[in-house]
């Protein structure tokens, strides 16, 4: 096929990879077809339905590489669901009557796309599958070409979500501060809360890198300088099932020898009991465009903390919560392999006119593919059985 004009967009929550995928992509199409209009629509499809558009210069090609060094998107995000119309009209991106998937279309239609290219999740890819079928059906020729992001690595049947490995690094590196905190007071209870809606992938690789940055470090147990008051005690995730009462006589032990205890949380483990008891209290469960729960308005963490501050007899409690820290941060040095293939084969794909989400397709032997739209789902389980975690939760005493 014959490509003139290409564009980009990232949508959804912020990742480590968003600034890179974006300087990957204006990269390859520089090295392998320099005459391509590149144009990127800000902020997600928001700006596709507002035809808000900023042109790649030849400055910005020449500068593209220092796009890796940074966290965020330089285009902008939003969380917009076209096929979502009461949420479209009522945020004014188009009028009463009008249909987004239509309207997107005929932006892209009016700029003279030929390839667009989406970076974001499962919602923001399965949104670029309804336009694609809208497009197809409505015989407008467009590639659709996505890239995967989500801090989460849930995305069916991905392997490996760009910018995962680095927020469960940068998960790390902030529990390395707050945990600290277990020396401020006696009988002290910190609760991590990780970012991980239906998936325990990012807290549990978050509490692996913690784990593992704790047994490189040199201590002075004898002045307290305990590594047991400085490692992760518990680590729970929405695919485990928490026995609250066990847990708390478990961890109640370790409080009682060391005098704090340090717990790693997913934000979806045991989100049902706390929607389960919104609800019968009559309140209004908070819900985004696209059905889900508002995780940071339903705060699972401070409810989680509130369960075992007593049965633990903590002193002090303390929740906080690592994902803006982690999800804004640049890519490091895995993730930009990663990026770097990914974005490589995104190019090369549209170029051939293949459409697809790019990434190591695990129901086809990790090939690194163009993965067809309809096979793209979220919520991919977080397999607790690899060895890798079953031997941390062996290493603290969580069975």
């Amino acid at each position: 096929m014959t490509v003139r004009t290409v564009a980009m967009l990232t949508a959804g929550g912020l990742a480590p990879c968003l600034s890179s995928a974006v300087g990957g992509l204006i990269e390859r199409y520089t090295e392998v077809a320099p005459d391509v209009r590149l144009i990127a629509y800000t902020n997600g499809y928001a700006g596709l339905l507002r035809g808000d558009t900023v042109e790649v210069t030849p400055e910005v090609r020449q500068r593209a590489h220092l796009l890796h060094g940074f966290g965020g998107s330089p285009i902008g995000n939003s969380r917009v669901k076209l096929t979502n119309v009461a949420d479209c009209v009522e945020r004014g991106l188009v009028q009463e009557g009008q249909d987004p998937l239509h309207v997107a279309a005929e932006q892209l239609t009016s700029d003279g796309v030929d390839v667009l290219h989406t970076i974001g999740g499962d919602d923001t890819n399965t949104t670029a599958a309804d336009l694609a079928a809208y497009l197809h059906e409505n015989g407008h020729d467009l590639t659709v070409v996505g890239l995967p992001k989500t801090v989460d690595n849930d995305i069916v049947p991905i392997r490996q979500s760009l910018g995962a490995w680095t927020a469960a690094a940068q998960g790390s590196v902030f529990a390395q501060n707050i945990v600290a905190e277990h020396s401020s007071n006696p009988r002290m209870l910190i609760v991590h809360e990780v970012m991980g809606r239906h998936c325990g992938w990012l807290t549990a690789a978050t509490a692996e890198a913690y784990h593992l940055w704790v047994a490189e470090q040199d201590y002075v147990p004898a002045i307290g300088n305990d590594p047991r008051r400085w490692d992760v005690h518990g680590v729970f995730v929405p695919e485990r099932p928490i026995d609250l009462h066990a847990e708390a006589d478990r961890l109640r032990g370790v409080m009682d020898e060391i005098g704090c205890v340090n717990v790693f949380l997913s934000e979806g483990a045991g989100v049902s009991e706390v929607v389960a008891e919104l609800e019968a209290a009559g309140q209004e469960v908070p819900r985004d465009p696209f059905g889900h729960v508002q995780l940071d308005k339903v705060n699972p963490g401070a409810w989680f903390a509130k369960q075992f501050a007593d049965l633990l007899g903590a002193e002090k409690t303390m929740v906080q919560k690592s994902g803006y820290f982690s999800r804004s941060a640049a890519a490091n040095a895995r993730d930009l392999a990663l990026i770097k293939e990914c974005t490589d084969l995104a190019v090369d794909s549209a170029m051939r006119g293949q459409p697809g989400v790019i990434g190591h397709d695990e129901e086809r032997g990790d090939e690194l593919r163009a993965i067809e739209f309809p096979r793209i789902k979220g919520g991919k389980a977080f397999d607790t059985s690899v060895p890798w975690f079953t031997d941390l939760l062996e290493s603290i005493g969580q069975v």
